[in-house]
């Protein structure tokens, strides 16, 4: 593929809950650690979809309900007014979600001139976007319970509206890694 012959987009969604995102603490040596907790059960959550434009850059990300084919056909829609009219074909990247691979979606995206390509299973490093919720993580629920689902979409619109002011920051956060660090990796597998 040469340079400009199509507009790349990796895809993803991801349930950002309520509740904080999980920490470690200290316990004995075997035991686990229990503690007492008044939070919102795991069905408290928001599902986004994502969407990184690696070609051009920027992010675009839409809440819309439940992550399943209807509300996919529905950001696909979303996703290509975003685009706008582009020369160039669109090449969406991402996983295989069952909803992905439905009749519906499929039929959507050919409706929409964009063309789908999966990645492999388990394979999060080859999709920019779970660093974008990574990223959201950090910035809006890491060791953060809010009182409830309003506030927490208040907090995750507040942190899409600031997304695309520094493009420099967005490529440095999403930018894939190609090479692999060998001390990085020897960390990993030391004990």
């Amino acid at each position: 593929m040469r340079r400009e012959e199509v507009r790349l987009v990796f895809v993803d969604e991801a349930h950002i809950h309520q509740d904080l995102d999980l920490g470690y603490t200290w316990a004995p040596q075997g035991q686990q650690a229990w503690r007492a907790s008044s939070s919102p059960g795991l069905y408290k959550r928001l599902d986004w979809y994502g969407a990184y434009d690696f070609t051009q850059g920027g992010v675009f990300l839409w809440h819309g309900g439940q992550c399943n084919s209807e509300h996919t056909v529905r950001f696909l829609e979303q996703l290509a007014q975003w685009l706008g009219e582009t020369k160039h074909p669109v090449v969406l990247i991402w996983d295989g979600a069952s909803y992905h691979r439905s009749q519906q979606v499929r039929a959507a995206a050919q409706r929409l001139g964009i063309h789908i390509l999966p990645v492999p299973a388990y394979s999060p490093d080859l999709n920019p976007v779970e660093r974008l919720w990574q990223w959201l993580r950090e910035e809006v629920t890491r060791l953060h319970c809010y009182p409830s689902l309003y506030e927490l979409c208040l907090a995750c619109l507040r942190f899409v509206e600031t997304l695309n002011q520094d493009p420099e920051t967005v490529l440095r956060r999403l930018w894939p890694k190609f090479d692999l660090d060998p001390e990085f990796e020897n960390l990993l597998l030391s004990n």
